[in-house]
């Protein structure tokens, strides 16, 4: 009598191997557990943030919601343009695999034998033409109101550097009014942590947005520093390369006022993410008060460089200049990153004040480190100041204004 036994899955192995498989499958069970926590606590930061208003939406596939007659023409442009495609790309495919499809040799057609057709190719030329033309007339009419810049309220320049925007306001309300504007301190140090949290405005707050008033046509002329960079801001219209050594220029009018916000459009370098660009468009009495204040903010930053500042001073004031215009690379502890040099303890910043000051003047390492002519021969003493008796740098030393004032010549 034959007895029959019963099989298993798995091949009969030893205690040991046993025990070796449940620790597999308990490592299996723990990894997809981790997954999937991983993948809801994504979920979870994905879910806070939201659209940023006059910036990026969640899951944007569109173009921006534009504000101004130039935006809103680029929209119907596009929309028009993709319609266009579409409507080609499916009439050329339909009528291609309609013709596979019903004309295959396995259904008994046969190939007609013919050597060419004037008329067929008449068609399949002077058709397209005709559409190009007309895609090409309703985009010159935008395109040329793009590039009037004529009968501007207020002109402003744009000067990239890296990585910063710098304004000036050239002509109109506000006349004589600049400043640098330069990405959020924290927001940096979020990149830096590799953590950043789940903000709607990540990367995109700066310390000194661009003031305009709402309904009046500004002009932006464009130029660059050092390298190519990009003036764009998608809700009103406009993208302007920066070109060093050249002047272009663009203008938007905003139809209602908010926050909106772009970046360099054009790479620039590693520290091209940023460098973002914040418009803010008031009511024209709004502009009027922000144009008072900053005059008085300006006259209470004007420095004489023949004063003579003493240690205390020059390193409070430089203080502020580091964290707003240095510590978003050397890092507010002066201990650099990467390629970034430290300044803690670095044998340039507490070594004689001319070797430093040259750099802050012309820039090093082939742009990497750029040169910061733009601030003024005060805040350029109080920065030097400031590092070399800041962290472990004790060194006593300072460096006046007048000393800038001899090195610029």
């Amino acid at each position: 009598m034959t007895m029959k036994t019963k099989t298993s899955l798995w091949p009969p192995c030893e205690p040991s191997c046993a025990q070796s498989r449940v620790q597999s499958g308990a490592q299996l069970i723990s990894r997809l557990a981790l997954a999937l926590g991983v993948a809801m606590s994504s979920g979870a930061a994905f879910a806070a943030v939201k659209d940023l208003p006059g910036g990026p939406a969640v899951n944007q596939i569109d173009l921006h919601v534009p504000v101004t007659k130039i935006g809103e023409q680029q929209v119907w442009l596009h929309n028009f343009m993709l319609i266009v495609c579409v409507v080609i790309f499916v009439a050329v495919f339909g009528v291609m695999f309609y013709s596979i499809l019903k004309h295959r040799k396995s259904v008994g057609h046969k190939s007609a034998n013919f050597h060419e057709s004037v008329a067929v190719e008449i068609a399949w030329t002077v058709v397209p033409l005709l559409i190009v033309i007309a895609m090409g007339a309703m985009a010159t009419r935008t395109v040329v109101a793009m590039k009037d810049t004529s009968n501007a309220d207020l002109t402003i320049k744009a000067t990239g550097f890296q990585w910063k925007w710098g304004y000036d306001y050239l002509k109109g309300e506000g006349e004589g009014i600049g400043f640098v504007s330069t990405l959020d301190v924290a927001h940096r140090e979020m990149s830096n942590s590799g953590k950043p949290p789940p903000i709607d405005n990540y990367l995109l707050k700066v310390d000194n947005p661009l003031v305009v008033p709402v309904n009046q046509k500004i002009r932006i002329v464009t130029t660059a520093n050092d390298v190519i960079h990009a003036w764009m801001v998608p809700s009103l219209g406009v993208k302007q390369d920066a070109i060093p050594g050249f002047v272009r220029d663009t203008w938007f009018r905003a139809e209602r006022t908010g926050d909106f916000y772009g970046q360099c459009a054009e790479l620039c370098g590693k520290e091209h993410a940023y460098m973002p660009i914040h418009v803010k468009v008031v009511s024209q009495p709004d502009y009027a008060l922000w144009v008072e204040g900053k005059r008085k903010e300006m006259a209470a930053a004007a420095d004489d460089p023949a004063k003579v500042w003493t240690l205390d001073d020059l390193v409070a004031r430089g203080e502020k200049v580091y964290n707003a215009n240095c510590a978003a690379c050397h890092r507010a502890d002066g201990k650099g990153a990467g390629p970034i040099k430290a300044l803690d303890g670095s044998a340039i910043v507490t070594g004689d004040p001319s070797a430093q000051i040259a750099i802050l003047l012309n820039g090093a390492a082939n742009g990497a480190m750029p040169a910061w002519k733009q601030l003024s021969d005060t805040e350029l003493a109080a920065v030097v100041t400031y590092t070399k008796n800041a962290w472990s740098n004790k060194t006593g030393k300072l460096v006046q204004p007048a000393e800038l004032v001899a090195a610029r010549k």
